[in-house]
């Protein structure tokens, strides 16, 4: 019997080993330490993962566009030095980490993939601010006047692509109607708003506010029944 039993304990050690090892070469870092680490390497390779048009209206200085949702982005990918240090960066994050398993799988070695996103990025402060640049979207003004109101106002930054978000949406419609006497529920989708996203630091999805007099009473980011939001509301 002790032999099986051993047998047993040494197996699901290597099984554990096995899958210690299946994320060690990814480091999931802060907006800050991957700006730290971008600074101190040379001629660093930034693997940009979102859409063409995404990266058309902004990216990190230097970054490559290498579509995640393209078929051939092994094929791209597989072009970049392996030996060398990766960085890796989506929107909020959900694309990199696919990529950035994929890239291991690839054989990259040295795997640094942006926490949060380019969102948490621009919240945090490190893009370049442009004052030339083109407004996309409502902007601040536009967004105080939708407060503008004696009602609760309950706004909803999400985007189409958003798991959590496209759960919440049906929901959401139907609360829309249902309480139009007591809230204003109001829908902003974060790609068709970048300017006022980075304004206002919203660095996850969906990312929830409620006002009272102009004034925020409650924020929640992140997936919430819609039990607990009426509750809230």
């Amino acid at each position: 019997m002790k032999f099986p039993q051993t047998l047993l304990i040494l197996i699901a050690f290597v099984l554990a080993s096995c899958n210690g090892q299946s994320s060690k070469n990814i480091e999931v870092i802060e907006p800050t330490a991957f700006s730290e680490k971008l600074s101190t390497t040379q001629n660093p390779q930034i693997l940009d993962v979102r859409t063409p048009e995404e990266f058309a209206s902004e990216h990190i200085d230097n970054a490559v566009n290498v579509n995640w949702n393209d078929k051939d982005f092994a094929t791209k990918a597989a072009t970049f030095d392996k030996s060398k240090p990766v960085f890796v960066y989506c929107l909020s994050g959900g694309r990199s980490k696919k990529a950035s398993q994929k890239l291991q799988e690839l054989g990259f070695t040295n795997i640094y993939e942006l926490d949060g996103g380019i969102m948490k990025w621009n919240a945090e402060g490190h893009s370049k601010s442009d004052p030339n640049a083109k407004t996309i979207g409502m902007t601040s003004q536009d967004y105080a006047a939708l407060l503008n109101t004696d009602k609760k106002v309950l706004i909803d930054f999400y985007a189409e692509w958003c798991g959590p978000c496209k759960q919440m949406t049906p929901y959401l419609t139907k609360m829309q109607k249902e309480l139009a006497d007591k809230v204003v529920i109001i829908r902003i989708d974060v790609d068709q708003n970048k300017t006022l996203v980075k304004e206002m630091k919203i660095d996850q999805l969906p990312t929830l506010l409620l006002y009272e007099n102009k004034e925020v009473k409650w924020k929640n980011t992140g997936f919430i029944s819609e039990t607990d939001l009426r509750k809230q509301l």
